[in-house]
């Protein structure tokens, strides 16, 4: 491993510092061939990076881990998790590295942190590697996740490696460089509290509230006020995805954030077809994860992070419960509000309408859409048309036609707002097949339609000539969609 110069990238090593118990120091394997396959200069520039040091020589060392600052201490963090509702005491970053944190040009600390660059102590067998497939499919899905205004990971590059992968097949090798408010999770809580060191435990969730929620610590009981604050920002994200028909396909513990971004966009995907009952992971085979599902996974994801801070909440086990239980009734307020609120948004309805009001329609519509198998975004995007006299493009979508013209006529009567429709309901979203079709073309070494999905993504409200292609939900022949982890 080299080492940049300090006046390139600031990096630091907090978390190893804080918590080297839960960390194990540890290097990126050098890549044999780098070739540049995305950069997002926008942030990049958020993180006080100069794009242009990036697209070189050095800068792609760095991005793949092969170069890095003397302040920095590459870390593979450890953490455990329910996945799939059975417990993993170690799981930890198998094909990952924390490279370092920096604060960006808000004054807000970020983690670097790769993917696919290698093996560490916690693969498991594992060969620690990643295919350009899956590591593109999270930079364009984080991507157009930001652009939709919901907290997520983002993604800083993706790098070719020139190193072969072997999955079902040979494929190009990648790594990916991700930028996180930070990695802790539920399972980093998980662990921590299976070691039955309680001082690691409380370390952890100090370093957690210094972190993400600074308030806890003036609070009477500030890990309660912590399990709070995670209960409120889990709720809030859940509830965003489902206003968008996001499906994260992999709602384990470990990929439960305590920041409340979304993090891991492994086998996930958008729902066309409105249907509760959607699954896209190919190792879903129950439908844990529905999209329909999501949020009581994620009040039994909280509900396991509420048994790891039972010692720290009460020396009495039953008080620490009772406590736990009466702040898990913040999950269901904030999600009833934050859906509520974007819900109205997606209707275009003033205050004016209540939020039984509210839930009363789009629980009427969204029965409607169902039943007719209507592609949920784009219904949507149309319905603004609707509340500007032209009713058609919406109406077409139905079987019944009668059912729908009823639930018309109630909105239309409430004066929905088509301006306000416009700016919650976006015109473009990774469609499955569009995504497909970029990461093939990628593969093969063609970035033309990566290129052209990222432009329609990342500005999802502004329609424009042209992209009609990225609005349209996928062709018949398409088949049914399944999604895999890729690794």
């Amino acid at each position: 491993m080299s080492v940049a110069p300090d006046r390139t990238v600031a990096l630091e090593d907090r978390f190893f510092r804080a918590l080297p118990e839960m960390a194990v120091r540890w290097q990126a394997e050098a890549p044999a061939d780098m070739r540049l396959l995305a950069l997002n200069g926008r942030l990049a520039a958020e993180l006080g990076l100069d794009a242009g040091w990036l697209r070189g020589p050095d800068g792609l060392r760095f991005l793949v881990g092969d170069l890095v600052p003397e302040t920095a201490v590459p870390v593979a963090q450890a953490y455990a998790g329910h996945q799939f509702g059975g417990f993993v005491p170690r799981l930890g970053d198998g094909r990952a590295l924390l490279l370092g944190e920096l604060v960006d040009d808000d004054g807000r600390l970020r983690d670097i942190h790769l993917k696919g660059s290698g093996p560490t102590p916690f693969a498991r067998g594992g060969d620690g590697f990643a295919a350009v497939g899956p590591m593109l499919r999270e930079y364009i899905v984080s991507e157009a996740m930001h652009a939709l205004g919901v907290p997520t990971t983002r993604s800083l590059a993706v790098v070719g490696t020139g190193r072969p992968v072997l999955r079902e097949a040979e494929l190009p090798g990648a790594v990916l460089a991700r930028v996180a408010s930070s990695h802790l999770r539920v399972g980093s809580f998980q662990f921590a509290a299976s070691t039955g060191d309680i001082g690691l435990l409380r370390r952890l969730a100090d370093h957690a509230i210094a972190r993400h929620h600074p308030g806890a610590a003036e609070a009477e009981r500030p890990y309660l006020a912590l399990f709070e604050g995670v209960v409120a920002v889990q709720a809030a994200l859940v509830a965003r995805w489902m206003l968008i028909g996001f499906v994260h396909g992999v709602m384990n513990t470990d990929n439960v954030t305590i920041s409340g971004e979304t993090i891991d966009y492994g086998p996930c995907a958008f729902m066309e077809a409105y249907d509760p009952d959607t699954v896209f992971s190919s190792i879903d085979f129950w439908g844990r994860y529905a999209y329909g599902n999501q949020p009581v996974v994620a009040g039994w994801n909280l509900a396991r992070f509420a048994e790891t801070l039972l010692p720290l909440l009460s020396d009495d086990v039953e008080e620490a419960v009772a406590l736990a239980e009466q702040s898990f009734g913040l999950f269901q307020r904030e999600y009833d509000a934050v859906w509520s609120s974007g819900m109205r948004a997606k209707l275009g309805l003033s205050a004016e309408v209540d939020a039984q009001g509210i839930q009363s329609l789009s629980d009427e519509l969204l029965t409607l859409l169902k039943n007719s198998h209507v592609d949920y975004t784009s219904f949507f995007r149309v319905l603004s048309r609707a509340a500007r006299g032209d009713a058609e493009p919406a109406r077409g979508k139905f079987v019944d036609l009668a059912g729908f013209d009823a639930w018309l006529s109630r909105w239309r009567a409430l004066r929905p707002d088509a301006d306000v429709m416009d700016r919650a309901n976006p015109a473009y979203i990774p469609r499955n097949h569009l995504v497909e079709e970029a990461l093939t073309a990628a593969t093969a070494g063609d970035l033309g339609p990566l290129e052209q999905l990222l432009a329609a993504v990342t500005s999802p409200y502004d329609e424009r000539p042209g992209l009609e292609r990225y609005a349209s939900p996928a062709p018949e022949d398409f088949g049914k969609y399944q999604t895999f982890c890729g690794t």
